[in-house]
């Protein structure tokens, strides 16, 4: 847990922010899924450009102080957060168009074993005994997960890839979070990470010349329920859980979007539903437990 010197207690217990993020998070993939007419850099640019605009004013109102009061430094650290959260996006909506919602967002959610890797050189922070094991927990599950329905085409393959990059850019986006949410307030963070991930994303799009308009009704619905559920529901969860738990807590939880995201594709597409899964979804589950048990004494509730 991060020491903060003027916060002692959290406002309400984070275990309720994880598990919001983590219903939140689950829809993602379905929502992306069901506004396929779009490309995936326009559904990603979409779903941060409107929950940008959503924030804006609440950010003009309660922190543009604070934003504007940032250090050069620490400017740079939330633009760079920006930045690997539009890669982040980019690559993983991507991945939806080659390989199945169960391998791409299990693949996408092996952040921590790259956060497990990068933490000392990033945050300088140690991996605990308990974090460590509850890592290798949960990639081994995410591995069982998939065993049962990789797939050997070159376009799985590249979907699969894309998805894992997705995970390597969320673990730098999540470290360089805990490094930030220390000294900001949820709101003013979010609001620049969103905000210039958003306009990289637009700025992309537009120099591609890709569609922005002229889709239907059930992607237009898509976008803006990307949004509030699991962007500003979601993302937004976790993002204050960075305040009260380690980044690799944080990470193993987010393992438990493939547990959600397969069963609402089982049952909006009929992807299959498979023992790999169970198994895989009982192994994470654990993982989440003993990350999360280390912690619990020190949170206030």
């Amino acid at each position: 847990m991060m020491n903060n010197k003027h916060v002692s207690t959290p406002a309400f217990n984070p275990y309720i922010a994880l598990v919001s993020g983590l219903i939140g998070v689950s829809t993602g993939a379905i929502f992306a899924r069901l506004a396929g007419e779009a490309p995936a850099l326009v559904i990603a640019a979409y779903r941060l450009g409107l929950a940008s605009l959503i924030l804006a004013p609440l950010a003009w109102c309660k922190c543009r102080s604070e934003i504007r009061g940032l250090s050069g430094h620490d400017l740079k650290l939330a633009l760079l957060s920006g930045l690997l959260l539009a890669l982040h996006f980019a690559v993983w909506i991507s991945s939806l168009d080659y390989t199945s919602v169960a391998n791409s967002v299990v693949l996408v959610t092996t952040n921590p074993l790259w956060v497990g890797l990068l933490t000392p050189f990033i945050t300088q922070e140690r991996i605990s005994r308990i974090a460590l094991i509850s890592i290798i927990i949960s990639v081994i599950g995410g591995i069982i997960i998939s065993a049962g329905d990789f797939a050997a085409s070159g376009d799985a393959l590249l979907g699969d890839f894309l998805a894992l990059m997705g995970g390597v850019f969320m673990a730098l986006y999540l470290l360089m979070g805990r490094k930030l949410r220390g000294k900001l307030s949820l709101l003013a963070y979010i609001t620049v990470c969103y905000g210039s991930a958003a306009l990289i994303l637009w700025v992309v799009v537009l120099l591609l010349r890709l569609p922005v308009t002229g889709f239907g009704t059930e992607t237009v619905v898509c976008f803006w329920a990307m949004a509030l559920i699991p962007q500003l529901i979601g993302h937004t969860s976790y993002n204050w859980s960075l305040k009260w738990f380690s980044t690799s807590t944080v990470a193993v939880s987010l393992l438990a979007e493939p547990i959600g995201s397969t069963i609402l594709a089982y049952l909006i597409f009929d992807e299959g539903l498979t023992w790999f899964l169970v198994i895989g979804s009982l192994l994470i589950f654990l993982a989440i437990y003993l990350s999360t048990l280390s912690e619990s004494e020190t949170i206030s509730t």
